[in-house]
C-alpha cells in the first residue's frame, strides 16, 4: 500500500472515531467514553494530516526551525487549554464553551487566509498562466470555500466573544443593544459581505478582498450577537456551535481534507440540531432568537406583583415543611451553580431519603445558560441519573409533589409562561412547580431572571422564600432537618 493509501485509511478510521463517539455523547453513561473515542479520532487525523506530503514538503522548504515552531505552538495551546479546563469553574463553562467555538471559527478564516495566500502565489509563478484565474473550474471551487470560510469564521470568532461578555456580564456587554436601526445594520452588512464573495470568487488573487471580506464579517457578528439578551443565551450558544462546525468543514474543503469535512459537517449539524430542540424548548422560532431580542425588556411593575403578597421562611420553618414531606422535587437553576451548591445538594436529598422520602430533579432544557449544564452540574455531585426528569416527564406529577425547592432558577418556573399572554416569554413551556403543594424558592433577592421580568410564583400562596446564598441556605436547611 502506498503511503496516500495509509493515510486515507487513518482518514476513515478517524470519521468512524467520530461518528460513534457523537452517538456515544448522547447518554450520560457512555458520555465519558465517547469523549475517549473522540480524543482518539482527533489524535489520528492529526497524526495523518502531518504525514501528508503537501504538509511534509512545506515543512522542509521552510526550514528545521518551521517544524520546532509548530511543536512550540501547539505545547502551548494545549497547556492554556488544559489549564482552562481544570481551572474554570462550572458556572463558566458556558463562557469556556462559547470562547471554543470562537478559536475554533478563528482558525478556520486564517488557515483559508493561508491557504489563499500560498495558493496565489503558486499560481502566479505558473509562466503558463494567461487565463484569468476565475476562470478556471478548480480555482472557482477554491474560491468560493475560502470565501465561505473566511465569512463564517469571522463571524463565528467576534459573535462568540460577544457571547462571552453577554455570559461574563461585563458592564458593556450586560444590556442588549437596542438601537432602532440595528436591522439596518445588520442588512447592509450581509449585503456588503454577499458582494466581497463575489469579489473574492471573481478575483481570488485580490487577497485584500478576503482580508476585507474577514472585517466585515467579523462586524456581522458583533452586530447579531450584541441584540440578543440574556434569555436566549442558551440558543445562541448551540448556534455558534454550529458555525464553528460549518466554518471548519469549509475549510476542509480550502485544503483537500476529507477528515476535516467530516468532522466539521456531524459539529455543524449537531449545533443546529440542538439549537432546533432549544427554540422548541423555549416556544421561540430562530428568526425570533436572532432578532426578536427576548431578555431586553426592564423590570415592569414588580411592586404590583409583589407588594404585601411574598411570605419569607426561615430554615427551620421549611425544615418542619419537609420533615412531614414523602415526595419532594428539586428545580436547579443558575444560582445553583452560582453558588456551587450541588454538593450542598445532595447532602439534603440524602437526610431527605433517609426519612424515607422520595427526591427527584426537575430539568428544563434551558435552565442554566447552555444545554445540558444543571445535567453536568448534579452529575458533579454524583447524584444518580436516573432521578433526573425531563421536563414533560415530570410536569404531570407536580400535583402529587409535597414540596418544590426551587434553587436558583426564575424564568423556568415563571407561571406568566401560562397565564400573561403579553408576556415576553408567553407560551414558553414552563416546570409547573407551582402546582405542587408547598414551594420553596432559594433565591438571594426579588431580582429578575435573564428574561428581565418579575415572577408571580414568588408571591404565590403556596410558596415560602428563602432569601440567602444557595449553599449556604441548603447547608443550614439539610442541619436544620437533622435536628428535628
Amino acid at each position: 500500500m502506498s503511503s496516500q493509501a495509509w493515510i486515507n485509511l487513518a482518514y476513515l478510521a478517524a470519521s468512524m472515531l467520530f461518528i460513534v463517539a457523537f452517538k456515544l455523547m448522547t447518554g450520560p453513561r457512555t458520555a465519558v467514553k465517547g469523549n475517549y473515542l473522540g480524543a482518539a479520532g482527533m489524535a489520528i487525523a492529526l497524526i495523518a494530516a502531518c504525514c501528508e506530503g503537501p504538509v511534509i514538503s512545506r515543512l522542509t522548504s521552510a526550514g528545521p526551525g518551521a517544524l520546532v515552531m509548530v511543536g512550540i505552538a501547539a505545547g502551548i495551546g494545549a497547556v492554556i487549554g488544559g489549564l482552562m479546563a481544570i481551572k474554570y469553574p462550572m458556572t463558566g463553562m458556558p463562557q469556556m464553551v462559547a470562547l471554543l467555538n470562537g478559536f475554533g471559527g478563528a482558525a478556520s478564516a486564517l488557515v483559508a487566509g493561508a491557504e489563499l495566500w500560498n495558493m496565489t502565489a503558486a499560481a502566479a509563478a505558473t509562466p503558463a498562466e494567461q487565463i484569468a484565474l476565475a476562470q478556471l473550474a478548480p480555482w472557482t471551487q477554491f474560491a468560493i470555500a475560502t470565501a465561505l470560510t473566511g465569512l463564517i469564521g469571522a463571524v463565528t470568532f467576534w459573535g462568540s466573544f460577544v457571547a462571552f461578555a453577554k455570559l461574563e456580564e461585563l458592564p458593556r456587554f450586560k444590556q442588549a443593544w437596542t438601537d432602532p436601526n440595528r436591522h439596518w445594520i445588520n442588512l447592509g452588512l450581509a449585503l456588503a459581505t454577499l458582494l466581497l464573495i463575489c469579489g473574492v470568487c471573481a478575483y481570488p488573487k485580490a487577497i485584500l478582498l478576503y482580508w476585507l471580506l474577514v472585517v466585515v464579517g467579523s462586524a456581522l457578528g458583533c452586530t447579531l450577537t450584541m441584540p440578543i439578551g440574556g434569555a436566549d443565551m442558551p440558543v445562541v450558544i448551540c448556534l455558534l456551535n454550529s458555525y464553528s462546525g460549518l466554518a471548519a468543514a469549509a475549510a476542509g474543503f480550502v485544503i483537500d481534507n476529507s477528515v476535516l469535512v467530516i468532522a466539521g459537517s456531524l459539529v455543524g449539524a449537531s449545533g443546529l440540531i440542538l439549537t432546533a430542540i432549544m427554540c422548541q424548548a423555549m416556544n421561540r422560532s430562530l428568526v425570533g432568537v436572532l432578532f426578536g431580542g427576548l431578555g431586553t425588556t426592564s423590570v415592569a411593575n414588580a411592586d404590583d406583583v409583589y407588594a404585601g403578597k411574598v411570605k419569607s421562611a426561615s430554615a427551620e420553618e421549611i425544615a418542619m415543611v419537609l420533615e412531614g414531606a414523602s415526595r419532594v422535587v428539586i428545580v436547579p437553576g443558575y444560582g445553583l451553580a452560582v453558588a456551587q451548591a450541588q454538593h450542598a445538594v445532595r447532602e439534603l436529598a440524602n437526610a431527605l431519603e433517609k426519612r424515607g422520602c422520595t427526591v427527584e430533579y426537575a430539568i428544563h432544557p434551558v435552565a442554566g445558560r447552555m444545554p445540558g449544564h444543571m445535567n453536568v452540574l448534579l452529575a458533579e455531585a454524583d447524584i444518580p441519573y436516573e432521578k433526573l426528569r425531563e421536563m414533560d416527564d415530570i410536569n404531570p406529577t407536580f400535583p402529587e409533589t409535597d414540596v418544590a425547592i426551587v434553587i436558583g432558577a426564575n424564568d423556568v418556573v415563571n407561571p406568566a409562561a401560562r397565564t400573561d399572554p403579553k408576556s415576553p416569554i408567553a407560551g414558553m413551556p414552563i416546570l409547573d412547580v407551582d402546582k405542587a403543594r408547598t414551594v420553596v424558592v432559594v433565591k438571594r433577592s426579588l431580582s429578575p431572571g435573564f428574561a428581565g421580568i418579575p415572577n408571580p410564583l414568588f408571591a404565590a400562596d403556596n410558596t415560602l422564600m428563602y432569601f440567602a446564598d444557595g449553599k449556604k441556605a441548603i447547608l443550614d436547611l439539610t442541619a436544620a432537618l437533622q435536628q428535628g
